[in-house]
């Protein structure tokens, strides 16, 4: 392990236009669980599949067992920054990371202090009236029952993006054009099973390209640098 942290510290050392794209395992550590690990939520047992209750079409039919399910499991408002995230947030004003691009909607990148972080899937932080448009905070949406509602009388929506739902197209272009200019894409806390975020790392052609996963991933056989191991420890070996 002591030589995949210095290969990994020299290879930030010696790159000045570093990416990083992130997944679930970033925020585990701060205590937020995953979906897809033995014990994340897609493994827990409800009245309905986690995946079905997530969807849009399960939001529109059945709002309020959404929330229920929203409110118990998904909104951690005391979660802090971790190690990863103080990191990437020290490497930025460095200058030498450019973009934080991430599948985790819980705003802890910008929490730590990260200023360029493009959210694939949204954010529970943000929540929005569909009838008019008026956002309220997420403290809203923790404290309330039952169905939010806008002073209008419109249903309140996380800023998430569901399934069956459609990426933002302004933060898809900025994420490809972001690792497409990368010299380093370091890839971390991510399965890499989610689409169409998990195909955007093919737009890299720079230099170095680093995994760091507890488990194997579908990037593994292309990485110049693969690390089994927490994505928290390994940044809390690195010097800046």
């Amino acid at each position: 392990m002591e030589n995949n942290t210095q290969r990994l510290q020299k290879i930030i050392d010696e790159s000045d236009n570093i990416v990083f794209f992130g997944g679930a395992g970033v925020s585990t550590e701060s205590g937020i669980p995953d979906f897809r690990s033995q014990d994340g939520l897609y493994a827990q047992k409800y009245k309905y599949p986690p995946e079905q209750i997530v969807s849009h079409t399960f939001f529109t039919a059945r709002t309020a067992e959404f929330f229920e399910f929203y409110r118990d499991k998904m909104l951690y408002p005391g979660a802090k920054p971790n190690a990863a995230h103080i990191y990437l947030a020290r490497l930025e004003e460095k200058g030498k990371l450019k973009a934080v691009i991430t599948q985790n909607i819980d705003g802890l990148h910008q929490a730590a202090g990260s200023k360029n972080v493009l959210e694939l899937h949204g954010s529970v932080l943000r929540n929005y009236c569909q009838k008019c448009g008026k956002f309220y905070p997420v403290e809203f949406i923790k404290e309330g029952k039952g169905v939010p509602k806008c002073s209008c009388g419109g249903v309140i929506k996380p800023d998430v993006v569901l399934y069956e739902e459609s990426l933002d197209g302004g933060t898809i272009n900025a994420a490809v054009k972001a690792i497409s200019e990368a010299d380093t894409l370091i890839i971390g806390g991510t399965s890499l099973v989610v689409y169409p975020a998990a195909g955007f790392i093919s737009f890299f052609r720079g230099k170095h390209l680093v995994v760091i996963n507890k488990s194997e991933t579908s990037a593994d056989s292309r990485a110049d640098l693969v690390i089994n191991d927490s994505i928290g420890k390994v940044f809390s070996r690195l010097k800046l």
